[in-house]
């Protein structure tokens, strides 16, 4: 029996990826010892965990700041853990701040490192590129452009195809009809997401009521993110509906656009051919900080896949309701437009490879073992 994987997941949203890849690796190697940090998901997989990937899911640099007592508590005890345990390899997806660190103690320790959602290092702070070649074995790369960055810079990695697929059943979805009525607000996955664009999404949305009588809304809720919070922060909308997570390809898929917050769910979205106006907001040092050091024209995935801004996209103060009424009406008012949009959308899907991409990864993971 090989020895045990280590998985650090710090973002809840990496979760459903991270139990995905779990279910892959007890699959090839039956009664595989799989420890470290997850969410929900990856618990329910049967991961032995030692922190919460929920407890860490911070937005921007502020942010962070007032949470680094707790975080570098949490470093210290997994370097601990990992020194103790010795696992035939550490698995890191995404949260490069932290798992970073990590990374150097596992190559201190002569335990090979996978990289699995790698850090956008094409975006912003390409200096860690070079941390990267010395202290990660491999990156599995998720989109079709990373591969060649990658090697390109003498990082060694491999293009293995985005997970989302495997937990979207499109071939299903596709039979799901369009109500030209309906639109949903997908407000994050994180608190301060909410509390900072929900007011302004459900401000949009009543605004829009009265230009079409009829529309009906939908929140999605967030794994992690309360009930009373979302009605904390929206208002009253006709028609509104509160809609679980794991119902919402389904809910998307029948839904004529979406307002939503820039992550994960732009690319759910573009592969449910779902118009979607993306809004961003964070605090201003982060934002302030991120003008300076982000290097790439769009902040949602389908319009960097694409090359070009199919997504309306608002930043900070631009992140208002006039700005998000002006463009959702104008998809109402002219269904022409919202309907090239999805005809680019269609592209997406083939850009981003099969559905093998947890299997592939976790061969490469027990390759490396």
């Amino acid at each position: 029996m090989p020895k045990s994987v280590w998985i650090n997941v710090c973002e809840s949203s990496a979760d459903a990826y991270g139990a995905l890849l779990m279910q892959e690796l007890q699959r090839i190697t039956p009664g595989i010892r799989i420890m470290g940090m997850g969410g929900r998901a990856m618990r329910r997989q049967g991961l032995e965990t030692v922190y919460r990937a929920e407890d860490l899911s911070l937005v921007g640099v502020t942010e962070v700041f007032t949470a680094l007592p707790r975080i570098a508590g949490y470093l210290q005890r997994i370097k601990h853990l990992l020194r103790k345990e010795r696992p035939g390899v550490l698995v890191l997806m995404d949260a490069p701040d932290f798992n970073f660190r990590l990374a150097r103690e596992a190559q201190r320790l002569g335990i090979p490192v996978i990289y699995y959602i790698a850090p956008q290092v094409w975006a912003w702070r390409r200096s860690r590129i070079k941390f990267l070649k010395e202290f990660v074995h491999r990156v599995a790369c998720i989109f079709p452009f990373e591969q060649e960055f990658f090697l390109s810079r003498g990082v060694p990695a491999r293009y293995v195809g985005h997970p989302l697929l495997q937990l979207m059943d499109l071939p299903q979805l596709e039979h799901l009809r369009t109500d030209d009525n309906m639109i949903a607000l997908l407000p994050g996955s994180r608190r301060r997401e909410v509390t900072s664009l929900l007011p302004v999404f459900t401000e949009a949305a009543q605004e829009l009521s009265t230009i079409r009588p009829g529309l009906k809304f939908g929140i999605v809720q967030a794994p992690g993110i309360s009930r009373d919070l979302l009605q904390s922060h929206s208002m009253d909308l006709p028609g509104l509906e509160y809609i679980s997570s794991e119902y919402r390809h389904s809910y998307l898929k029948s839904c004529s656009m979406a307002l939503a917050v820039s992550g994960t769910i732009t690319l759910e979205c573009a592969l449910l051919e779902v118009p979607a106006i993306v809004a961003y907001k964070v605090s201003w040092p982060s934002y302030l900080l991120g003008r300076v050091l982000i290097d790439v024209p769009y902040i949602s995935m389908p319009n960097l896949i694409l090359g070009r801004g199919v997504f309306p996209e608002y930043i900070q103060n631009h992140a208002c309701r006039k700005q998000l009424l002006q463009a959702a009406r104008n998809w109402l008012v002219n269904p022409d437009e919202a309907d090239a949009v999805r005809r680019e959308l269609k592209k997406v899907k083939n850009l981003l490879g099969d559905r093998n991409a947890t299997r592939t990864c976790a061969e490469m993971i027990l390759g490396a073992m």
